[in-house]
């Protein structure tokens, strides 16, 4: 089934929809949940209320990309529970992956005069700009939350390269911002 029809069955408030979901999403959203929590039980239950989630959201909002919108979920729940669980012992790659990235972004602590909303756009912008390979491979680390060595396997690069597109990549954004009057 195709994503406009599992919308449509939303709208329909049909509960078809949580399955067809669960058939088409529920591995690559346990996957997004697993990259935060690396815990099949937790992550387990994150995919459950991804799917409450869902069918909470839909309607009124419609979503464009269903792919990405069910992602951002999964991702967002599993971040809010990785925070309360207090887990960061448990998931170093995802925290290691946030504090790299977060070296280039503005200080929440400071008056930044740029919204997250804005911010989120103009991080949209630099990516469509990259190059495809390099946009993949920060997307997988800092969206994903995937290890070096899993995006080295799913590029068939060695690991060392993969590092070196995400400096380059981290370096390349933190320009990009610094030219559009973001204070870095």
């Amino acid at each position: 089934m195709d994503d406009l029809q599992i919308i449509e069955l939303y709208f329909a408030r049909d509960e078809h929809a949580i399955q067809e979901t669960a058939h088409k999403y529920g591995k690559l959203c346990f996957r997004v949940a697993k990259n935060l929590l690396l815990n099949d039980e937790s992550s387990e239950e994150c995919v459950n209320d991804t799917y409450m989630a869902v069918w909470n959201k839909i309607p009124p909002v419609r979503p464009n990309n269903f792919t990405a919108f069910i992602c951002k979920i999964t991702r967002n729940l599993a971040l809010k529970k990785l925070e309360s669980s207090n887990a960061a012992k448990r998931s170093s790659g995802a925290i290691i992956s946030l504090s790299e990235i977060e070296t280039i972004l503005p200080d929440n602590g400071i008056e930044r005069g740029i919204t997250d909303a804005e911010l989120g756009k103009l991080i949209s912008t630099f990516l469509r700009r990259e190059k495809e390979l390099d946009r993949n491979i920060f997307l997988r680390k800092y969206w994903f939350f995937d290890s070096i060595s899993d995006i080295a396997e799913r590029y068939l690069m060695n690991e060392n390269n993969v590092k070196s597109v995400l400096f380059r990549t981290r370096k390349r954004l933190r320009e990009f911002l610094q030219e559009e009057g973001v204070e870095v």
